[in-house]
């Protein structure tokens, strides 16, 4: 977790709602399927300035010769980000924040796999707490992910990272030192999920009815 997640909010109140300068090279919205390699939003800051801007989901490391060098990366361990050499320089210096509106989660049932669709409750965009990495030319990001906590209604043993609003300068780097702390599963009542059909289960599935609810 998380591997696959859903934009459908416009960039342009992404941008507002970050107080973010919009890039003018944003991937389009909405997406109800954004995959791994796929360019994907990143909020960031440089200096207080924020940023929206687009980034290759899948964290390359300055090492890799070729983007196909090791394992893809999508996701950092929060348990581990301080030591590990890809992410232990980013963790101090380059963290972001990965809107998005929902993610898909899978329940194995059998040698069946039932996707279940996950938003918060209130309706607004979720946060996701990131890690970014220049390689050449190109811009990668890696979602952060810790243990999963209630809200992820047992379905998976890890979640990614949520960050509530209040939280998102100390994260940026724009409010000191400490960002650790907020390395943490989401609290009660902050998700809600429900099944959705199994045409989401393609990396190609797109439109408006993947997040359906399923009807029993």
């Amino acid at each position: 977790m998380c591997g696959r997640f859903t934009i459908t909010h416009p960039n342009d109140a992404l941008a507002r709602l970050f107080d973010a300068v919009p890039s003018n090279d944003l991937p389009p919205s909405p997406r109800f399927n954004v995959c791994p390699t796929t360019p994907v939003a990143v909020v960031t800051s440089d200096g207080g300035v924020r940023r929206l801007r687009p980034m290759r989901w899948g964290f390359i490391p300055s090492w890799y010769k070729t983007p196909t060098d090791g394992p893809l990366i999508i996701n950092a361990r929060a348990d581990t980000v301080a030591v590990k050499p890809a992410f232990r320089e980013a963790v101090r210096a380059r963290r972001c924040i990965v809107p998005a509106s929902g993610f898909y989660e899978w329940q194995a049932e059998g040698k069946a796999k039932l996707p279940w669709y996950f938003t918060r409750v209130d309706g607004a965009p979720l946060a996701f707490a990131g890690l970014w990495q220049r390689w050449g030319e190109l811009d990668t990001v890696a979602i952060v992910s810790t243990d999963a906590g209630p809200g992820m209604c047992g379905l998976h043993h890890r979640e990614a990272v949520v960050l509530e609003a209040a939280d998102w300068p100390l994260w940026l780097g724009e409010a000191g030192h400490g960002a650790a702390v907020l390395m943490k599963a989401s609290g009660g009542g902050v998700l809600a999920a429900h099944r959705v059909d199994v045409a989401v289960n393609s990396n190609r599935a797109e439109g408006a009815g993947l997040i359906e609810p399923l009807l029993a």
